[in-house]
Parts: structure tokens; sequence; C-alpha cells
């Protein structure tokens, strides 16, 4: 072995730490729940909580340690077919829609993988290693999904619950802070030939390369979320009801949905309420308004007269913006009133997630971490209170269904310029 560099050092130590900070917020997160409550799976798009705990630990296990120590044995190799999510190169796997019925391994014997994985890993990561570059990007991969795992295993863990006639509580409830009607302004933003994408530094998913030049016309952006005082003057409208102002498949999925109104939402005593992750609560009206899927979001931008914006728009207005605002770190686990561009709520674009010119798939299994996804399903943008702030960035794209809600979805309007 070759001495290691300085840099070397620096980014084994850094990748280190992250590694140790990820794995220990997931464990936060998962430290309320009952062994009961991490078997639930409510529906085929959302996972049990002990899943997503021991699919992001076979994450590091398949893709670092099984390649990289040769004397590396798991402590259970069917794990391997039971935790694999999509990778079709890495093997065969169980059937998604079936993951809450795998009782055992117990959530204990989970924990208990978790560790021997974490142990194993920090002895790679202090091994010295002429590879210890390449080692310290591919665990810097894996904390990233890991953080993509940490928002999802709260966001599922809310559609289980939804289900419990108790509407338990994750977290304790709090009120929601008294708040003013924000108005609502767009802010003008120039257009011209400008670039996008990720310029190479620091981490990023795959999808957001290459950085590559595009034309965004004069638009403009509203200076916050639609609100669920918005929202509410949708439905009492007529929004869900007014055919014309929907695309055909939108109406026809609110139809045989039964669509009146976001995910989550009743009427209770003439008053709008809502479930969250601290228990059932008023809807606050000058909250983000939330769960709402891509139609819904499109149909309420022609009622308002305005628009989704594109994701060029959107990065073309956020990139020199401070990143802050309500992400998982605030711990309220939903959309609070008075926040700017970034947090609360993912916000849909217009965009269908599509490869920027020149992308290439990553050869091997890693290869299909976004690639084969590039199909039907939209950009959105911003991130959410469920997102690991961590995870922000200008560039970052995630994407879903049109049709989708359980996650923190959102929007915010865009016009002409």
């Amino acid at each position: 072995m070759t001495p290691k560099t300085q840099t070397q050092r620096a980014s084994q130590s850094n990748v280190a730490t992250l590694f140790e900070r990820v794995r220990a917020q997931t464990d936060r997160l998962a430290a309320p729940l009952t062994a009961e409550d991490t078997m639930l799976q409510s529906m085929e798009d959302a996972s049990p909580a002990k899943w997503h705990l021991a699919h992001t630990t076979w994450f590091f296990e398949e893709f670092i340690l099984k390649p990289y120590v040769a004397s590396y044995t798991s402590p259970d190799d069917r794990f391997a077919f039971l935790f694999n999510s999509y990778y079709v190169q890495a093997g065969p796997r169980h059937a998604r829609d079936k993951r809450g019925l795998v009782s055992r391994p117990g959530l204990a014997e989970v924990r208990i993988y978790r560790t021997y994985v974490e142990e194993a890993l920090a002895d790679l990561l202090a091994a010295d290693r002429d590879d210890a570059l390449a080692l310290a990007d591919l665990v810097e991969l894996g904390c990233h999904h890991e953080m993509q795992h940490q928002e999802l295993l709260v966001t599922d863990l809310l559609h289980a619950f939804s289900h419990n006639p108790l509407l338990p509580a994750y977290r304790d409830p709090q009120p929601m802070p008294v708040t003013t009607e924000v108005p609502l302004t767009f802010t003008q933003h120039e257009g011209g030939l400008t670039k996008i994408g990720h310029a190479g530094n620091g981490f990023a998913y795959d999808c957001e390369a290459p950085r590559h030049t595009v034309y965004v016309a004069p638009f403009q952006l509203a200076n916050r979320p639609v609100s669920n005082r918005d929202w509410i003057a949708f439905i009492d409208d007529g929004g869900y009801d007014t055919q014309p102002m929907w695309l055909m498949e939108g109406w026809a999925v609110r139809t045989r949905e039964g669509w009146d109104a976001p995910l989550y939402w009743w009427r209770q005593d003439d008053e709008w309420w809502t479930y969250t992750l601290r228990g059932p609560q008023p809807v606050n009206l000058d909250a983000p308004v939330v769960h709402v899927s891509y139609y819904e979001a499109d149909a309420f931008a022609r009622w308002a007269d305005a628009r989704l914006p594109t994701e060029s728009e959107w990065e073309v207005a956020a990139r020199d913006t401070t990143i802050t605002g309500n992400f998982m770190e605030s711990e309220a686990f939903r959309p609070l009133p008075g926040g700017g561009l970034w947090g609360d709520v993912w916000e849909w674009t217009q965009s269908p997630f599509t490869p920027y010119p020149g992308f290439r798939a990553p050869e091997g299994a890693l290869g299909e971490y976004n690639g084969k996804f590039m199909i039907n399903q939209m950009v959105l943008r911003g991130g959410s209170c469920a997102t690991p702030v961590a995870q922000m960035r200008p560039t970052y794209r995630t994407f879903f269904y049109p049709h989708q809600r359980w996650q923190m979805l959102g929007l915010r309007l865009a016009k002409e310029g």
C-alpha cells in the first residue's frame, strides 16, 4: 500500500463522520416506533419502516462491503433477497407489495444487522487503501441514498398511520403558530441563455448532470407556495368539479379516486381538518398546501390564471438564494406558514423527468439508481419538511408520478414574463 495522501485522509474522515451522522439520524427517526409500527405497509408505493432500516443497510453491504472486503461475510445471505429494492443486476428480490408480510427477521435482528454493517464499514474506512477516494465517493452516495429513505420512512409511516381509526401521532402534537395571510406576489426574472445542472463540485446524483445550456424566456415566480387558504378558495369555487380545468388523464384519476380535497383532509364542524405526523389538526390557512398530485396542481394553476414553473425556471430562481427553511432537522414534520423558496413542500414543475443532453447512466447495478425511471414522471424542486437539508442544492431533482400524493408535495405558481 502507498501512504495515504492528505486528500485521502480528509476524504475518509469526512465521509466517516457523514456516515455516522446519517445512520444516527435514521435511528432517531425510528426510535419512537414500536415493533408493530415498523411492520406497516399501507400500499405498494410505501414500505415498512423496518424494511427501510434494512434496505439502507443492505445498500452499503451490497455495493461497498462485498466488492471491497474479500473477507466480508453477511450475517444472513437471505437478506440480499429480502432487502434489495429494484436493482435487477444485484439479483432477485422479494415482491415490493409484500414487504409488510416479512415479520421475520424481527426489528431487533434488523438493528443487529445495522450495527454489524456499520462496524464493518468503519473498519474499511479506517484502512490504508489505494482506492480510498473511490470508496469515499461510494459511501457518500450510500449516505445520500439513506437520507432519501429517511424521508420515505416518515412519509410512508404517515400514510400507514392514516389508516388507523385512532389517528396516532408520530410526534407529540404541537399547535401551529398564529399567522396572517401573506399576499401572493410575483417576482420578475430575466430570460436568456443560461446553464443548468450540476457543475461537478460536491455531491450530486447522476441525473443532475451534465451541466448544459438552455434558453429560459422571461418569467415570473410567486413569492410563496400556494397556501391552504388558496386551496380552499379553489375547492369552494368548484375546482374539483370543473372538468375543463383538468388534463384529461387527471380528470379520469380524480373521478376514479373521488378526489375532492388534498390527501388526509376532511370536513368536521364546518372546518377543514388534516392528518399530520403530529396527529389530526385543523388546516392552517397560511401553511403551504401539501399532499396534492401533479394533476391537482396543474388544475389549480389553470384556475389561478397561472401555470407551474419549468424546472429550468425554478433552478434559475433558486441558484443565488440561501438554502434555509423548514427541513427534517426542524422536526416540525409538517409545512409551516411563512416559508420561502426552500423546504416545507416539494414543488411540482411542469417538466418531465428526462435525461439531460449527454446523460449516460453509470455501468453496473448503481446505474439503475435514476436512469431507468426517466419515463412518465414529473420533476419537483426545493425539498420539504421531511427532507434532510444536507440533500439540498439548486440542481437537485426529485421525481414522482403525476397521480401520487402521499409525499410532501405542493406547488408554487409561475407566469410568463
